[in-house]
């Protein structure tokens, strides 16, 4: 498959003015305010609403990643990364991993989808209402918790002792109810009508998980047409980084905790947004530099492979630039298969994970260097 071109943008001067803002720290002596320890139900619909786009297509649904491979950067990315910074990504479940492994202070997850943020408010309200990992996978798929399931279980056990439990209808209605009530009449967040009930609502999203149950892959929904391998939810869950150490958010208690205690203090915002959009990215950058806050990862997933398609991938750049950043800050990406002389290729279970310096692009973006998608794998490692 031939890579698409990306015209430099017009306006040089005044993207190289807001990329040495944005990459230069800020100063001791800012009267900025600090990320918040917790962030009230209205500021939360606030941010989730004023930032977010008008929801746009993909060619995917996209309930679960299908990157099997994903954990084997994060021990690179733990070396690499200062702590406490601000995490951002695409999609979904996948970022659990990430956020549980770097413990960031603060998340922002950005899909062109408005059904995956829908798909994000489930999991916060699931989150919320299940004290341990056991619970959620019980509520999760609907299915009634085995006896002797406990919190000492490996994710593989877990999964295990949930592989052959039929999904229960009582239990279904059951949770999408609590889901329901929490998040509209606790939370009072403002979702319409159709985000509640109609398609791609939160009552369509958690019937493909109760349907697909843990066996689910990355095609489970009928309007899903991926081709490939297709790891399933367990598989995701129980793998391991590469080293032996598993770091699904899922593996262990503490992981499942990071990551719970993250969404019940609203610290995890969904947003619908366009890489290459004019809003979402730059609305995050103006948030986090109101609150000296630095990004430390971004996960991308192959993202960018479809914004050089829509010759949009110098507008994302662009919006990059605006984000407050630093030597260390890091691009998650996605690949299909193994280096060749072309690229990457292979599909399925052959996808790999890679990571790049954000600055590092950026410079190569700003002297006119990164004009294909070839050039993005050129810089990842």
């Amino acid at each position: 498959m031939g890579f698409g071109q990306c015209r430099l943008p017009m306006g040089l001067v005044f993207f190289v003015a807001v990329a040495a803002i944005a990459l230069v720290e800020a100063p001791a002596f800012r009267s900025a305010e600090r990320l918040p320890a917790e962030i009230s139900d209205q500021a939360f619909w606030k941010m989730v609403t004023d930032m977010s786009e008008p929801d746009g297509t993909f060619r995917f649904e996209n309930f679960l990643s299908n990157e099997l491979k994903y954990q084997t950067v994060i021990p690179r990315l733990l070396r690499n990364t200062k702590p406490g910074g601000v995490y951002m990504g695409v999609a979904p479940e996948q970022n659990f991993t990430y956020i549980a492994a770097l413990k960031p202070r603060m998340a922002f997850i950005v899909d062109i989808r408005r059904q995956n943020m829908i798909e994000l408010l489930m999991y916060k309200a699931l989150f919320e209402l299940s004290d341990t990992r056991a619970d959620f996978v019980s509520k999760l798929f609907a299915r009634k918790r085995p006896e002797g399931v406990d919190e000492k279980f490996s994710a593989r056990k877990l999964f295990d002792a949930y592989a052959d439990v039929n999904p229960d209808s009582e239990l279904y209605l059951k949770n999408l109810l609590a889901m329901k009530d929490l998040l509209v009449k606790t939370h009072k967040f403002g979702l319409r009508p159709q985000d509640v009930n109609g398609d791609s609502s939160i009552e369509y999203v958690y019937s493909v998980f109760v349907q697909g149950g843990p066996k689910m892959d990355f095609t489970t929904a009928g309007r899903s047409r991926a081709t490939g391998d297709k790891p399933s939810y367990a598989d995701l869950m129980n793998i391991d980084d590469g080293a032996g150490q598993y770091r699904s958010y899922l593996a262990t208690e503490e992981n499942y905790r990071i990551v719970r205690d993250l969404q019940r203090k609203n610290l995890i915002v969904p947003l619908v947004g366009d890489f290459g959009g004019p809003k979402t990215i730059k609305a995050v950058g103006q948030y986090l530099r109101d609150h000296d806050a630095t990004v430390t990862a971004f996960y991308l997933s192959n993202v960018e492979q479809y914004l050089f398609e829509d010759g949009k991938a110098g507008n994302f750049y662009e919006n990059v630039a605006t984000l407050p950043l630093d030597s260390t800050s890091t691009f998650i990406r996605t690949f299909s298969g193994t280096r060749d002389g072309a690229g990457f290729t292979g599909g399925g279970y052959r996808f790999v994970s890679t990571l790049s310096s954000v600055t590092e692009l950026m410079k190569e973006f700003k002297d006119g260097r990164l004009r294909e998608y070839g050039d993005v794998w050129k810089l990842s490692q």
